[in-house]
C-alpha cells in the first residue's frame, strides 16, 4: 500500500463521492425511498444482464477490473466464471433501495451502518430480506477534523460536530460516542446537504461550513477535505502558509487508526440469492480473484522492480475506472490509486473473519449487524429492527481454496513489529500524550493486587472492542500511584532535620513550609518538582522511612498494576473467546507522575482519583500503521 499522505491531494475534492445519502435528513429516509411495489428479479441471460450497483468508492475498483468495464469484457474474471453484469451507479442510495425492491436489481452496495438504514423497508417482505454475502474492503479515508483545543475523543463531550445528513459518518459519529461512553445527547450536531463540495451546493458541506463557521468544533470528512483543511494525518492547518487550510484544525481520530469501523459491504435479496446460489458464489470469488489482482497491480506500479506488463495494467484500469466514475470525481489517474490507497481490501482471509468468527469478533458480521440496527432504531430510521441474513458460503470449499491464491487464515504481522517498536520508543522516551486518540480509566484500591472479572468486566469489554476496531493504532496500559504519601513523608523529613521555616497565611490561618525561601507545597510545585528533591537525596538520613524507597516501590509497583491489567484483559478476551491483536498492548509503569490531583493534606476520594490504570489508543506513523488486509 502506498503512503496514504501522497494521495490526499485537493484534486480528489469531488471524489469519494460516498454520497448515496446525501439528501437524506434523519428519519425522512422512507419518505426518500417512497412507495415501491416488490417485484421479481427479472431472468438474466445473454440478452439482459444482472445489474449489480457501485458506488464511488475504491473498492469498486475490484469490481470495474473482475467485470473488464461497465459491462462484462470477453477474458476477464466474471466473463470466465460466466456472469453477464451491467455495472450501474448507486451513489444515490435511495434509488438503490428501489430498484432492489422493484427487482431492477436483486443488490445494494453501501456501508454497513446504511445498509441498516434500509433494513426495514427491505425486511418487510420476506422476498426482499437482505442477505450480506460480502465484505469489499475497510475505510482508511475518513476522518474527524477538528480545532486546535480539540485534542482527544476525551473532549468530544459538549463539541458542536459537522457531518452530511444520513451518509457513512453517522455510524463513524455513533461509534465515537458509544466508545467515549456518551450519547447523541452529548453533542450538538449540525447537518450538511453533502459529503463533499458539488457544483451546486458547493457550500453546504462539512469542510466548508467548518471552514467558514468557528462555532463547529469538529467536521467529518473524506482524505481530499482533510488535506484542504489541515494537510495530512500528522499536520496542523496553517493558513498562512497553505490558503483555505484552518488555523490549528488537525485529524482528530482517522479510519486510517480506526480501520475497523468503516466495513462496506454487498447485499443480495433473499429471494435471488436462495434460487441462484451457484452464481452468487461465482460473482463473491470472482470479486475477492479482482481484489488480488488490483492489489498486485497497485504494488507493481509503485515498485521499482514491477514489469512494465504490470504497470501498463494497472495504468489501463486507472484510465478505466476514471471513465466509469467520471473526471469530476477523480480528475488524475493519481486520483484513482488515491481511491485505492484510502481502502483496505478484506480479501479472502478478511471474509472469512467477518461471516464466521462469530461474536467473538467484535468488528465481525454479528457486532456490526447489532450496531447498525440500533443506530438506524435510535436515529429513527427504521421503526423496529428487522435482521439481516448472512451468506452460507462453505470458505473451505474448492470455488475458494482451489481459485484464490491466498487462503491462508493465520495473522500475518504485516506492520505489527514497526508499529509496536514505534510505541515503546514513545514509552520510553514520551511524547505519549500528544499521541493520544483515546483514554480511559480504571481504578482500584490501596494495596489491590487483582483485577477481577465480577468488578472490572464492563471495562475489560471496552478495552478489547476498541482494540479491535482502532487495529491500525497502538495501545498502552500505563499504571499511576498516588503522591500523598512520598509528599508527607519528605515533609516529616525536612521537619526533622530542620530544613523548613514554617509561615502561617494571614487570610487562612493555614500553616505551611518553606524551602530555600520557596513554599513546599505539592499543589504549587507540582509532583516532579518533589520528585527532583527526593531523587537528590535532601530528604534521606532523617530516620524512618526513605523517600527514595517510596517512590522506587511506587514505579515498581504501577508497573506491575499495568502488567495485571494487561493480563487481565488478555484472559478476559480468552475466557469469551474474543478476538484482538493483544500483542500491541503495551504497558508503562508511571509511578507518581501525572497525578489527576495533588493533595496537601490526605482525602480518601481524592486520592482514589489517582490509584488508577490508564487505557490508551495511541496514535502512530502512518509509515507503520498501514493497512493489515490484502493490499
Amino acid at each position: 500500500m502506498g503512503d496514504l499522505r501522497s494521495h490526499v491531494r485537493p484534486a480528489l475534492m469531488a471524489c469519494v463521492m460516498v454520497s448515496m445519502l446525501a439528501r437524506v435528513a434523519l428519519g425522512d429516509f422512507a419518505k426518500d425511498v417512497g412507495e415501491v411495489q416488490v417485484g421479481p428479479v427479472a431472468p438474466t441471460n445473454a440478452m439482459n444482464p444482472l445489474r449489480v450497483p457501485y458506488i464511488t468508492w475504491g473498492g469498486d475498483i475490484a469490481t470495474f477490473y473482475a467485470n473488464g468495464g461497465l459491462t462484462t469484457a470477453p477474458g476477464t474474471i466474471f466473463a470466465a466464471q460466466g456472469l453477464n453484469l451491467e455495472l450501474t451507479g448507486g451513489d444515490d442510495f435511495a434509488q438503490q433501495v428501489r430498484d432492489y425492491i422493484s427487482g431492477k436489481s436483486p443488490f445494494l452496495r453501501g456501508t454497513f451502518s446504511m445498509i441498516g438504514m434500509a433494513s426495514e423497508m427491505i425486511g418487510r417482505d420476506p422476498r426482499t430480506k437482505g442477505v450480506v454475502f460480502l465484505q469489499l474492503t475497510w475505510s482508511l479515508g475518513d476522518h474527524m477534523v477538528g480545532r486546535k483545543e480539540f485534542k482527544s475523543l476525551n473532549d468530544l463531550k459538549g463539541k458542536t460536530i459537522c457531518l452530511q445528513q444520513g451518509g457513512p459518518h453517522v455510524g463513524f459519529l455513533d461509534d465515537l460516542l458509544d466508545m467515549a461512553k456518551l450519547s447523541w445527547d452529548d453533542v450538538k450536531v449540525v447537518w450538511a446537504k453533502d459529503l463533499t463540495a458539488s457544483k451546486d451546493h458547493p457550500d453546504d458541506n462539512p469542510a466548508a461550513m467548518f471552514r467558514k463557521n468557528p462555532q463547529i468544533d469538529a467536521c467529518f470528512v473524506i482524505s481530499p477535505d482533510m488535506a484542504s483543511l489541515c494537510g495530512d494525518l500528522e499536520s496542523v492547518g496553517n493558513s498562512a502558509k497553505v490558503p483555505g487550510q484552518v488555523d490549528g484544525a488537525h485529524v482528530v481520530v482517522s479510519t486510517h487508526y480506526m480501520n475497523h469501523a468503516i466495513a462496506d459491504v454487498y447485499v443480495c435479496r433473499q429471494d435471488f440469492f436462495d434460487a441462484n446460489k451457484a452464481l452468487m458464489l461465482k460473482f463473491t470469488t470472482g470479486f475477492l480473484k479482482g481484489c488480488e489482482e488490483v492489489s498486485a497491480l497497485q504494488r507493481a506500479s509503485e515498485s521499482t522492480t514491477g514489469s512494465q506488463q504490470d504497470k501498463s495494467k494497472y495504468q489501463k484500469l486507472q484510465e478505466m475506472s476514471q471513465n466509469i466514475l467520471g473526471k469530476e470525481a477523480v480528475p488524475t489517474l493519481d486520483d484513482v490509486d488515491g481511491l485505492l490507497t484510502d481502502c483496505e481490501f478484506a480479501g479472502y482471509r478478511g471474509n472469512v473473519k467477518f461471516f464466521t468468527w462469530g461474536p467473538g469478533n467484535t468488528v465481525g458480521y454479528e457486532a456490526k449487524q447489532k450496531r447498525a440496527l440500533d443506530l438506524a432504531v435510535s436515529q429513527q430510521y427504521a421503526s423496529r429492527r428487522i435482521p439481516l441474513a448472512k451468506a452460507d458460503f462453505d470458505y473451505r470449499a474448492k470455488e475458494f481454496t482451489g481459485y484464490l491464491s491466498d487462503t491462508k487464515i493465520e495473522e500475518q504481522a504485516g506492520s505489527f513489529e514497526a508499529r509496536k517498536d514505534e510505541i515503546e520508543k514513545l514509552v520510553r522516551t514520551g511524547g505519549i500524550d500528544e499521541k493520544t486518540l483515546l483514554s480511559f480509566n480504571i481504578f482500584f484500591e490501596a494495596n489491590q493486587g487483582d483485577f477481577r472479572e465480577d468488578r472490572y468486566r464492563d471495562d475489560f469489554d471496552r478495552a478489547v472492542r476498541i482494540a479491535a476496531q482502532y487495529a491500525n493504532a497502538g495501545f498502552v496500559i500505563r499504571g499511576h500511584c498516588d503522591p500523598y504519601r512520598l509528599y508527607q513523608v519528605c515533609v516529616e523529613a525536612g521537619k526533622k532535620k530542620g530544613m523548613f521555616k514554617r509561615v502561617r497565611d494571614g487570610a487562612t490561618g493555614e500553616l505551611s513550609y518553606l524551602y530555600n525561601d520557596q513554599p513546599f507545597d505539592l499543589k504549587k510545585m507540582g509532583v516532579d518538582k518533589l520528585m527532583q528533591f527526593v531523587q537528590s537525596g535532601v530528604f534521606e538520613g532523617a530516620g524512618g522511612t526513605s523517600p527514595k524507597a517510596i517512590l522506587e516501590s511506587a514505579q515498581s509497583l504501577s508497573e506491575e498494576r499495568a502488567a495485571a491489567v494487561k493480563q487481565a484483559i488478555v484472559k478476559y478476551a480468552e475466557k469469551h473467546q474474543l478476538r484482538f491483536e493483544a500483542g500491541m498492548l503495551t504497558t508503562q509503569g508511571m509511578g507518581m507522575r501525572q497525578p489527576v490531583v495533588l493533595m496537601n493534606t490526605f482525602d480518601y476520594d481524592q486520592e482514589q482519583k489517582n490509584r488508577r490504570v490508564e487505557f490508551r489508543v495511541i496514535r502512530v506513523s502512518a509509515e507503520t500503521s498501514v493497512g493489515t488486509g490484502s493490499k
